[in-house]
């Protein structure tokens, strides 16, 4: 009989391993009130600060969120395993893989071909030129969500939030994802472009 339990218990457990998991992170402009089990977000109208909510989840079912603020609500479909976001701000973010390695070294340099790459990439980003999840880059419009990947392990880095590299577990470094909000971006950009030389003036013949 102990034998029994034993194996049932183990089969159990197997089962609930089975089950995806699924992690759904919420942005908002403001601490919103959330109902996980109803999968209800309400958000201030006229909240302050970057608030990130990150909500969990073991199921075989695809998630509908209802996201309201006062009088507007909107439902986010969320499907199952995985990582998915839900941008709840005010404001557009942007966001993309990102291969996280050990700190570049302070006395390291930058040529101007990569700031020009840098700053290509950032503006092709921002107007949701390119996007695509093959890509592993978003734009994740207000009151919109999106999936990021499978893989319900990914680290996610919020806007406003730094972060310089991470910790590399059996090997294998973790795989990451930050995200700005658009206005983040055009200050990146005008940082870049501070550091672009002007080009030298053509030599008269």
């Amino acid at each position: 009989m102990q034998k029994m339990c034993v194996a049932l218990a183990l089969l159990a457990l197997a089962a609930c391993k089975q089950i995806p998991a699924t992690k759904v992170i919420v942005y908002s402009k403001g601490k919103p009130t959330v109902n996980k089990d109803d999968l209800k977000i309400q958000v201030p109208e006229n909240g302050s600060g970057a608030e990130d909510v990150v909500l969990q989840y073991f199921t075989e079912k695809n998630l509908s969120f209802e996201v309201s603020s006062g009088a507007n609500k909107t439902t986010i479909e969320a499907s199952k395993e995985g990582v998915f976001i839900i941008n709840a701000r005010p404001d557009t973010i942007v966001g993309s893989y990102q291969n996280y390695g050990a700190p570049k070294k302070a006395t390291s340099t930058v040529s101007q071909d990569e700031i020009k790459q840098r700053i290509d990439s950032l503006e092709q980003l921002i107007v949701g030129k390119n996007v695509s999840a093959a890509n592993r880059n978003f734009i994740v419009y207000p009151n919109t969500g999106v999936k990021l990947t499978n893989n319900p392990d990914a680290e996610v880095v919020a806007p406003f939030h730094q972060m310089t590299s991470v910790a590399v577990v059996e090997g294998k470094e973790a795989e990451v994802y930050r995200f700005y909000t658009t206005n983040e971006i055009r200050e990146i950009i005008a940082k870049a472009k501070a550091l672009q030389t002007a080009k030298p003036a053509d030599k008269k013949k």
